[in-house]
């Protein structure tokens, strides 16, 4: 991994590596990178809303509930709003699903470019009311149906997706993408000139699989599959346990897992057979971002066999997936748990 020291408060600095001048180097698409830039956009807005949050009197519930049926928060609706917008507007889109709208919104034809984007405005904004980190995740896809856009267009396997990221509002405002083919590379928002600067390229998980830490719900433990509890149970064992880490933020335990190495674990339980987390703006970004920095990215037993999450094809577009991802060191030793569970039964 690669780190280029950044000269942004030098005033003579003049060689600004930006987040539009990384996505016209390596894709020399235009398209995309005024995407990307709608997408930059955004993300600026809604770091700058989560900053001023307790001045601008957003904190609390909005009184309504998002497509998934969880409680809305303010800012769960204003960031939703803020990248509609951009996005609609940005020309470069034909079809945007958001965890906050309970159908697809595909754009007028006279706006639409050749892109689809699937996203979760604010993840993790359970946690806004006590200043915790909070995120957005996007997926895109390129159109491959001639014509308008529709649904058919964005629900397509993990595989399909050309670039997948997150950005994280804490102590900086950080983005993280990875196009496809082109590895995962790092993005720190410069406040003085406005700027998303290039920081990390071919970000890697740790060769040895790095600091040994699970990352999961255990309060829910008790709705867990057998094998996940035993995954689980052996990660607390022996005389040098793992550390637990559990933010309860998506994009922030994620990230922790991709820097530090370990591995993050959001199973199907009793309560949700499913899982919790969505396919097209959760599960398969990360996925992607694992993938591509050397992790695995896996959904346990799910729907009678152990499968990679990108695999998975999507029939709508709230659909829901366990997720297990993270270090291979530590993917290997969960799985083998589903593994042998499956040879018994």
């Amino acid at each position: 991994m690669s780190h280029f020291r950044d000269n942004s408060d030098e005033v003579d600095e003049v060689n600004y590596k930006t987040l539009s001048r990384f996505v016209m180097a390596n894709t020399a698409d235009q398209e995309l990178t005024i995407l990307m830039n709608a997408i930059a956009v955004a993300c600026k807005a809604t770091a700058r809303a989560c900053r001023k949050a307790g001045i601008a009197n957003l904190f609390g519930m909005a009184g309504e509930q998002n497509s998934s049926g969880d409680d809305q928060k303010k800012l769960d609706v204003l960031s939703n709003d803020i990248f509609v917008n951009s996005l609609v507007n940005c020309h470069a889109c034909a079809v945007l699903v958001s965890e906050e709208n309970e159908e697809p919104i595909i754009v007028p034809a006279a706006m639409q470019g050749k892109y689809c984007v699937a996203f979760d405005p604010l993840d993790g904004s359970s946690n806004i009311d006590c200043n915790v980190s909070t995120g957005t995740i996007f997926g895109v896809y390129e159109k491959t149906i001639p014509g308008p856009g529709t649904v058919a267009d964005i629900l397509r396997k993990g595989q399909d997706l050309v670039v997948a990221g997150y950005c994280m509002y804490g102590a900086a405002t950080e983005l993280v993408i990875c196009f496809q083919g082109r590895g995962v590379h790092r993005f720190a928002l410069d406040p003085s000139i406005g700027e998303f600067i290039h920081t990390h390229a071919n970000v890697k998980f740790p060769v040895d699989g790095g600091k040994k830490i699970y990352s999961c719900n255990e309060g829910n433990a008790n709705l867990w599959d057998e094998s996940c509890k035993e995954a689980v149970d052996f990660f607390k064992s022996g005389d040098k346990p793992y550390a637990m880490r559990y933010v309860g933020s998506m994009v922030s335990d994620v990230h922790r897992t991709l820097l530090y190495g370990g591995i993050f674990i959001y199973p199907a339980d009793k309560k949700s057979k499913d899982g919790k987390l969505r396919v097209l703006y959760e599960g398969f970004p990360m996925a992607m971002i694992v993938e591509a920095a050397g992790g695995v990215a896996s959904t346990g037993m799910f729907k009678g066999k152990i499968q990679r999450l990108m695999d998975i094809e999507p029939q709508n577009v709230h659909e829901r997936c366990p997720v297990i991802l993270g270090s291979p060191r530590d993917v290997a030793i969960c799985l083998s748990y589903y593994e042998k569970a499956a040879k018994t039964a």
